[in-house]
């Protein structure tokens, strides 16, 4: 048994630059469970898996796969669904299902692993027997320099329900690995390669840092007669259980408890501040503690040496927003997608604390709808806002949108950086439930605005963005390590 703090280690021990590759098998090592679930679930809800398909499918599915004979007739059946269909249906399918689904499997584990590859220049490389449609969208995310998996073959467009190419399963996806390390002049006897399944013995075999990430029985077998490490990770997926079910009641109870005694406070007072500060503030406080969930705090001299001041944050998970009440405890309110005023309890706390909803169709009404936040900046009142404009379906930081930076050239106010990881590890982007844990932020030192420009406020999305991805890969120790 192996960690990921010795597994990083061994990474930052290994030679530096793209000879180096770290090949990932994806099913069950870089996510939990198999990709290929969330496909034939869409297929069960939109009917199109008839009842004798999908007792065929969860018999395959149940069996497992021992040959590549059984592999040939898994993927035959499967990819039987899709023909007809074009490129770009399957592409759209494929990006909806790894945002509203796949997503949330990836194994934290395995992203710490893939950032590490990335800090020594390493390749990173994508190797699975599942379709391109499965894979695309987490190779984009881990920045895989090359993809190795089935392909499907395509007539005008269109998908003919058969595989094209070499096999990738087994001994398969051993060749292809070699033909690339051949291709690219990769150091094999440098190279990392991770997998799960015993299938993939050969695979991890070839490199010379194999490891088996949450290895089914035979391969955990072999690893300790070739005394290979295996990295176990935490649980993330499943139906939620009667404690998660209890805590998250708690969770959003706490909130509800703070938002009442807020109301009768702020009517004693005749102040909606009161009743936002309070419902934030010490809602915060209570309901992440019942949560079990934790947050340790870099940087908090940051939260208040610059008000009235722009809080950019980077954003994955539900609990961001209170995250953010709990470390400003309140003068502060935000600005938010349209869509946001709708969600159960949250949306009528935005509506109260005067948060600004954005229409993103339409950016004439976005315009309008920013005015009142620069009245508020400019008034005392500090603005909380994820330059994302959305949360993220992984760690990988998005791209930046312009709007808070033109926001503090308007108001002429600071920016202060907000740089928060493992949110998305105690809620993920689709999750309804919480679970315990710790949380990490930094809040980094103020940013100067005053010299900003339209013509140059690309620039300095760029720079802030930069920020949050310097902290993020290299998370400081103590308030003496923020990125001034």
């Amino acid at each position: 048994m192996t960690s990921v703090d010795a597994l990083v280690a061994e990474i930052q021990d290994a030679p530096e630059g793209p000879q180096v590759a770290a090949f990932f098998d994806y099913d069950g090592t870089l996510i939990s469970g198999y990709s290929a679930t969330a496909f034939y679930r869409h297929r069960i809800l939109s009917l199109q898996l008839g009842p004798w398909e999908f007792v065929r499918t969860m018999l395959a599915t149940a069996r497992g796969i021992s040959s590549e004979e059984e592999f040939a007739d898994f993927l035959e059946l499967s990819l039987g669904a899709w023909k007809g269909r074009t490129v770009e249906e399957m592409e759209e399918l494929s990006a909806d299902l790894f945002l509203h689904g796949i997503a949330g499997q990836l194994h934290p584990e395995a992203w710490a692993l893939v950032q590490a590859h990335h800090a020594r220049g390493h390749t990173v490389v994508l190797a699975s027997s599942a379709t391109r449609f499965q894979v695309a969208p987490m190779a984009e995310e881990i920045g895989a320099a090359h993809v190795l998996c089935t392909e499907v073959e395509t007539e005008d467009g269109r998908l003919t329900g058969r595989a094209t190419g070499h096999a990738m399963w087994a001994g398969g996806k051993e060749a292809a690995m070699r033909r690339l390390a051949d291709a690219e002049e990769l150091d094999l006897d440098a190279c990392f390669a991770y997998s799960n399944g015993h299938e993939d013995a050969g695979f991890l075999a070839a490199a010379g840092h194999p490891v088996c990430v949450e290895p089914d029985g035979k391969l955990a077998r072999l690893a300790t007669e070739r005394d290979w490490p295996v990295l176990r990770c935490a649980d993330r997926g499943g139906t939620p259980g009667p404690v998660d079910v209890a805590r998250t009641v708690a969770f959003y109870g706490g909130l509800a408890g703070a938002a009442y005694a807020g109301a009768g406070i702020g009517l004693l007072r005749r102040s909606r501040q009161t009743l936002v500060d309070i419902t934030g503030g010490v809602g915060a406080d209570v309901s992440l503690a019942v949560a079990g969930i934790e947050v340790d705090v870099i940087g908090t001299e940051h939260l208040w040496s610059a008000r009235p001041c722009i809080f950019a944050f980077n954003h994955q998970s539900k609990i961001d927003t209170i995250l953010m009440a709990k470390l400003l405890r309140g003068g502060f309110t935000g600005v938010a997608k349209k869509e946001a005023a709708n969600v159960p309890g949250f949306g009528q706390f935005f509506r109260i604390a005067g948060v600004a909803f954005i229409d993103r169709s339409d950016g004439k009404k976005a315009q309008e709808a920013m005015a009142p936040a620069v009245d508020k900046l400019r008034a005392g009142t500090s603005l909380v806002i994820a330059p994302e404009g959305t949360r993220s379906p992984t760690p990988r930081l998005g791209p930046f949108k312009k709007g808070a930076f033109h926001l503090a050239m308007q108001a002429e106010v600071p920016m202060v950086p907000i740089v928060i990881r493992n949110a998305g590890e105690v809620m993920w982007r689709g999750a309804q439930t919480v679970r315990p844990g710790r949380v990490e932020v930094a809040v980094l030192p103020p940013l100067d605005t005053s010299a900003w420009t339209a013509e140059t406020v690309a620039d300095h999305v760029a720079e802030v963005r930069a920020q949050f991805v310097h902290t993020l890969a290299h998370w400081p120790a103590s308030s003496k390590e923020l990125s001034a």
